[in-house]
């Protein structure tokens, strides 16, 4: 009997469901960054992983492997919950359960922005971001796919020009405009 070209039993797009999922739920526009970040999640498993194949008293190992906690720390990819009396956010078996696409995604800005109460959903978020209202320090950022670190969390805010701005100064009675410009 001849090889089918097609195997009817596994099929390739599978993982679509999966992927689907959580473009919807991050409000995730281009699938390529979703699999930029599923190739940034891979290399870091296969970092993590090569690394304790050294031995575990080797002073490379040592160092490489709190480099590398730091700077997912730093990044906002592995949490503060499993704080060892060290500095960095973990233990090399966080990578393998925490490192995801999903964590990724936890750091775009307009996912921040709906976690700052800046917008009620990631998709009023992601208007907002591409309207121009919301900036990272001094810089306008556009691109909803932009990812924030823990240190520019601290940094977003309105653009100082925006409307909405306007609107939520009035409503906490931060300014007082008159109720004619608003029409």
């Amino acid at each position: 009997m001849r090889q089918l070209k097609v195997d009817f039993l596994q099929w390739k797009n599978d993982s679509t469901l999966r992927e689907a999922k959580v473009m919807r739920r991050y409000h995730v526009q281009r699938r390529e960054d979703y699999h930029a970040y599923n190739l940034l999640c891979g290399e870091i498993r296969k970092l993590s992983h090569r690394l304790s194949l050294l031995p575990p008293q080797d002073p490379f190992r040592t160092q490489m492997e709190s480099a590398l906690l730091d700077k997912l720390y730093d990044i906002g990819i592995l949490d503060g919950s499993g704080r060892t009396e060290e500095a960095h956010g973990g233990k090399m078996s966080d990578i393998e359960a925490k490192v995801t696409v999903s964590a990724f995604c936890r750091r775009r800005l307009a996912v921040v922005a709906c976690r700052l109460k800046m917008a009620e959903t990631v998709k009023m978020a992601v208007q907002y971001i591409e309207q121009g209202h919301i900036r990272v320090g001094p810089d306008v950022i556009t691109d909803p796919a932009f990812l924030v670190t823990r240190n520019m969390e601290d940094f977003i805010t309105w653009v100082d020009t925006s409307k909405l701005k306007r609107h939520i100064q009035n409503y906490a009675g931060q300014i007082f405009l008159p109720p004619h410009l608003f029409q």
